[in-house]
């Protein structure tokens, strides 16, 4: 259906019932004192409805709720088996469901239609399968034997997890969160950015569908002020999984602390450098790689590498490629399968962006191309892709999160100049390195400060690999086996022998 033109795909648009409530203990409600908020859609400015504001009484009673299905053990205390069953339904469940979901996520979102349908919400669903699978290989340890002593660790559920995610790949980052806290044997309370709520709802409505026990997954939108703050302070969540930026995540942990010091998962922003070297194997697989890093999603990616490192000597040329490429990445109708570039958020993320492009000119770098709001008659958001060169390493566009479009352009002369100017940040999400030299490229992975680190390649890895970064990126992992850990307690048990003869 989705690979048609864009007119059947703004029909099937059309026909979509757009959900607007909360889900609380299993049913769609309202919020209890009535608010609700604009969802506008940043393809071409229009709201789509009316969507649930909910405030700390509906935080309350979907904590609740959470907390009432942990301690009757309707989800924590089901087999292995059962629980393996009905995350592979739910998982089933999306994916009859695909195509929905990804029309609410452009819709929401404003991200291109052939990017949800392809990338976003099959991801989202390999990530429930991977769980699904993961939750009978976690075993707990038996310590050395001891003729006075059988020692054992197992790991056990945290309870009630606060999961807080992000707009930009909206069921894709819950799914990170909900799969495996799920997966643990945990009840979840989601938050969904208020910029797009509408697939984590009818997620959490599937869910239901799939056999998932009423209260065990909670979705309760609205503002990150009022119910997100209501959630991370809120004495019986036992931990805040959370996606966002580092202002926001700067609170949760305070939240934190003046509650009960509940755990805190920081996933947070990003400065990330791709390095090329004068011996990349492959300059135009570098240039492509270059460009789509910073401007798939139109840049509005954690790991965006939004820091271009090329050594001088093949300087020139490789940014000539790298301009080419985007060139033929032209902002277009996010339902059209077409478009391979779409909306921003926002207005105000927008605004964001010409800012940090208006400010880069007035620091002396020196515009290659784009720059510019378009698509104005649309009503919707769009900044073209923009490139900088001449950046200085301190200059505001080298040192603080666009989230958005805009590439800057570093030189360097050496090795040691690279590594000094990629990790001179406060942020350690992602690095990359080109270069055919085996010793370079080990040695790169080593002295880049960053916890995802790919060489001849850019977001080369998949759900099997831990995701998380250093410094102010955060702390924690999502993805993989790592993951799991995150939700669970880990309960050393002793038993003394022949205490009882």
């Amino acid at each position: 259906m989705l690979n048609g033109d864009v007119y059947d795909v703004r029909q099937s648009a059309a026909a979509l019932c757009f959900p607007t409530e909360a889900l609380i203990d299993g049913v769609s409600v309202a919020a209890r004192d009535g608010t609700r908020f604009a969802n506008i859609s940043p393809g071409d400015g229009r709201c789509l409805g009316e969507v649930v504001a909910g405030n700390a009484v509906d935080i309350d009673a979907a904590v609740a709720a959470a907390r009432a299905a942990f301690d009757d053990g309707r989800w924590r205390d089901q087999s292995v088996r059962a629980k393996k069953a009905v995350l592979h339904a739910f998982a089933d469940t999306l994916a009859a469901h695909a195509d929905e979901l990804a029309l609410l996520e452009t819709l929401d979102t404003g991200k291109p239609i052939g990017d949800a349908s392809t990338v976003d919400i099959p991801l989202a669903i390999d990530t429930t399968r991977y769980y699904a699978e993961a939750l009978d290989k976690i075993y707990g340890e038996v310590a050395p034997p001891s003729p006075t002593r059988l020692s054992y660790a197992v790991n056990e559920p945290l309870g009630v997890i606060g999961a807080i995610v992000p707009w930009n790949f909206p069921l894709h980052m819950a799914m990170w969160k909900v799969a495996p806290a799920l997966a643990m044997g945990n009840s979840v309370v989601l938050k969904p950015a208020e910029q797009s709520p509408m697939s984590a709802i009818r997620m959490g409505q599937l869910a239901l569908e799939a056999g998932l026990p009423p209260g065990v997954l909670n979705v309760v939108p609205g503002t990150g002020e009022v119910a997100g703050q209501a959630l991370a302070r809120h004495m019986d969540v036992d931990m805040i999984a959370f996606t966002g930026s580092g202002v926001v995540g700067r609170l949760l942990m305070r939240y934190s602390a003046d509650s009960n010091l509940k755990r805190v998962s920081l996933e947070l922003g990003g400065k990330s450098p791709q390095i090329v070297f004068p011996d990349c194997p492959n300059f135009e697989a570098a240039a492509q790689a270059a460009a789509w890093a910073i401007f798939y999603n139109q840049g509005q990616v954690c790991t965006a590498a939004s820091r271009l490192l090329v050594h001088c000597d093949v300087k020139a040329d490789f940014v000539k490629r790298v301009i080419a490429v985007a060139k033929t990445i032209v902002p277009g109708d996010p339902l059209d399968p077409s478009t391979r570039f779409g909306a921003m958020i926002s207005e105000a993320q927008m605004n964001t962006a010409l800012r940090y492009i208006a400010i880069a000119e007035q620091e002396g770098a020196e515009r290659l191309i784009g720059g510019s709001r378009v698509r104005q008659d649309s009503g919707g958001f769009y900044v073209e892709p923009t490139i900088f060169d001449a950046v200085n390493p301190n200059a505001t566009l080298a040192r603080e999160e666009v989230f958005g479009p805009v590439l800057g352009v570093i030189e360097f002369a050496t090795d040691e100049q690279a590594f000094a100017i990629a990790n001179d940040t406060v942020y350690g999400l992602a690095a990359g390195v080109w270069t055919a030299s085996l010793e370079r490229a080990h040695t790169a992975a080593r002295r880049l400060k960053a916890g995802l680190v790919w060489v001849n390649g850019w977001d080369s890895c998949d759900i099997t690999m831990p995701f998380g970064g250093f410094k102010q990126s955060g702390f924690g992992r999502d993805r993989s086996l790592h993951a799991l850990a995150k939700y669970a307690d880990l309960k050393a048990v002793t038993f003394t022998l022949g205490a009882a003869a």
